[in-house]
C-alpha cells in the first residue's frame, strides 16, 4: 500500500534533515507523526518515527534530567495552534485575555508574560488554540522561543497601534525572525512548498487600532504584500471575527459532523480535517479499522440532495454531516 505522504509531512522531513538540534530533530519527528496518513502502509514509518523519537528524548533526559519539561514546549489542541509574537507592551496578553478564558496576568508595563501561556478561543464551534509568548526585541529572543514559533500552526505578529515607532518596531519583528530562518507569510501552511522549509503561515494584527495614525495600517499592507495586516482591539472588540475567520483560512482545515445512523448528527463535537480530506479521513478519526470496515456513507452538505450515498473517496467540506454505515 503506497504510503501517499501530505506536504506537511515532507516539510517536517525537510526540517528533520536539516534540524541542528536534538531539540529541532524532536519537533520535526513529532509533527512527522502528526502529519503522517495512518494506514497499513505507513505503519512500519510510524514505528520507526516512534524509536527515533523516543531515542532522542531519553538522550535528553540523561543530559538535562535535573532541566525538568520544556516550558517553551505548548502541545497543539483544537482545531489549530496560533502563537502569538510581538515587542513588549504591544498588547498579545490583553488579545488572549479578551477572546480565551484563559488565566492571563495583563499590566501595563513591559516583560509581564515570561512564558508561554496558551488558550482555547471558541467562536461558533471553533476551537482555536492561542499562545501568547515572552515580548521580542531586536537584542533579544527568548531562548526556547523559536521552537515554540516553528511548532505553530500560524504564528500571529502583534504590534501596538498607538506606538510611534509602529513602522520600525514592525522591521524589528520581522526582521528578528527572519534572521532566524523564519518568514511569514498569509497563506495556509500546506500551500507553502516543501522545498522553502523557513516559510511560515502567519498574519499581522496592530492592537488598540483606534488610537493608531489613520494611514497606519494601509502602510503595512503596502510595505509587507505578502503579509495579511489587520487592525483589532481588545479592549473595544474591534476586528475580532475578521481576525478569527483569518486565521481559520490560515489553519486550511474544515469542520465536519459525524452521526450515527438513526440518530441526529453531532453539532457541538466537529471533526477538524485538512481541507480536501475525505470520508476516509474521516473514518479514520473515528477509529483506525473503520475506513476498512465502511461499506459506504451518506452525505448532507455539499452532496446534490440530503442523505447521498457517496464512496469512502469522496472529498468533504466544510459543514458537510456524514453518517457511515458499516
Amino acid at each position: 500500500m503506497p504510503a501517499n505522504l501530505t506536504p506537511e509531512y515532507e516539510k517536517a522531513e525537510l526540517r528533520y534533515r536539516q534540524a541542528g538540534s536534538d531539540e529541532e530533530r524532536i519537533t520535526a519527528l513529532q509533527d512527522m507523526l502528526a502529519a503522517i496518513p495512518k494506514h497499513k502502509g505507513t505503519e512500519k514509518m510510524q514505528a520507526d518515527l516512534k524509536r527515533r523519537l523516543s531515542q532522542l528524548r531519553k538522550a535528553g533526559q540523561k543530559s538535562s534530567a535535573s532541566k525538568g519539561p520544556d516550558p517553551f514546549h505548548i502541545p497543539k489542541t483544537g482545531a489549530g495552534q496560533v502563537v502569538l509574537a510581538g515587542p513588549p507592551n504591544s498588547g498579545k496578553s490583553s488579545l488572549l485575555a479578551a477572546t480565551t478564558n484563559a488565566e492571563v496576568k495583563v499590566a501595563d508595563y513591559p516583560f509581564t508574560t515570561t512564558l508561554p501561556q496558551p488558550g482555547i478561543w471558541h467562536r461558533d464551534d471553533i476551537p482555536i488554540e492561542l499562545v501568547d509568548t515572552p515580548p521580542i526585541t531586536p537584542a533579544h529572543v527568548p531562548p526556547g522561543l523559536m521552537g515554540t514559533l516553528r511548532n505553530s500552526d500560524v504564528v500571529c505578529v502583534v504590534l501596538d497601534g498607538r506606538e510611534e515607532r509602529l513602522l520600525e518596531q514592525s522591521e524589528e519583528i520581522l526582521g528578528a525572525l527572519t534572521a532566524r530562518g523564519l518568514e511569514l507569510v498569509s497563506v495556509p501552511a500546506r500551500d507553502i512548498p516543501a522545498s522553502e522549509p523557513g516559510r511560515h503561515a502567519g498574519l499581522m494584527v496592530v492592537n488598540k487600532a483606534e488610537l493608531a495614525a489613520a494611514d497606519a495600517i494601509p502602510v503595512l499592507r503596502e510595505l509587507y504584500p505578502r503579509l495579511r495586516v489587520l487592525p483589532v482591539s481588545a479592549r473595544t472588540g474591534l476586528g475580532l471575527e475578521e481576525w478569527f475567520r483569518a486565521l481559520w483560512e490560515l489553519l486550511g482545515v474544515i469542520r465536519v459532523y459525524a452521526k450515527e445512523p438513526g440518530k441526529p448528527a453531532d453539532m457541538q463535537r466537529p471533526f477538524v480535517l485538512p481541507a480536501g480530506a475525505t470520508v476516509a479521513d474521516l473514518a479514520r478519526q473515528i477509529h483506525r479499522d473503520l475506513p476498512d470496515q465502511m461499506k459506504y456513507a451518506r452525505l448532507w452538505g455539499h452532496s446534490r440532495f440530503d442523505g447521498q450515498q457517496v464512496h469512502k473517496t469522496e472529498a468533504l467540506r466544510d459543514r458537510d454531516v456524514v453518517e457511515i454505515h458499516e
